[in-house]
């Protein structure tokens, strides 16, 4: 196994299964809310993985079914300053998440001041460590949602 697929195990599929144990900070605000999670985060060299929340605003519906936003695993070359978004799992309202599904569009350069390069500061261990981070999923949407409200 190559040394970066072993990295990608550290890093659960569902770490959200048992809310609590997160480190999320919020990363970037625009159409969503944006949340890293560092206590997810896995290096391996120049390389980084860690799991982001997209918190959405508290009207956000798709078919009717109320959604709190998704869960998105993010690869990044820290050396290259490129991103690439992994999956994406949506969570319902109450936190019932979806299984993910892949995101094949190659990596892609980190733009300053994006959602990306946003993660990639905190994946990288770039962005400054600030305030102790929000520890589960629901005070990551109630907070996300408070920011986008704003």
């Amino acid at each position: 196994m190559k040394p970066f697929a072993a990295a990608l195990l550290l890093v659960p599929a569902s770490a959200d299964a048992q809310d609590g144990g997160h480190d999320f900070v919020l990363a970037h605000l625009g159409r969503f809310a944006v949340f890293g999670d560092r206590a997810g985060v896995a290096r391996t060299g120049d390389l980084a993985v860690m799991r982001a929340f997209q918190v959405a605003d508290a009207d956000f519906r798709v078919g009717g079914q109320a959604y709190w936003g998704g869960w998105s695993r993010w690869r990044f070359d820290c050396a290259a300053r490129t991103a690439d978004r992994l999956d994406f799992a949506s969570v319902k309202d109450g936190g019932e998440e979806a299984a993910p599904f892949p995101d094949d569009a190659p990596a892609y350069d980190a733009a300053p001041g994006g959602e990306a390069a946003e993660l990639l500061g905190i994946a990288c261990g770039e962005a400054e460590a600030g305030s102790p981070g929000v520890d589960s999923v629901a005070e990551a949407v109630r907070r996300g949602r408070i920011a986008l409200a704003e």
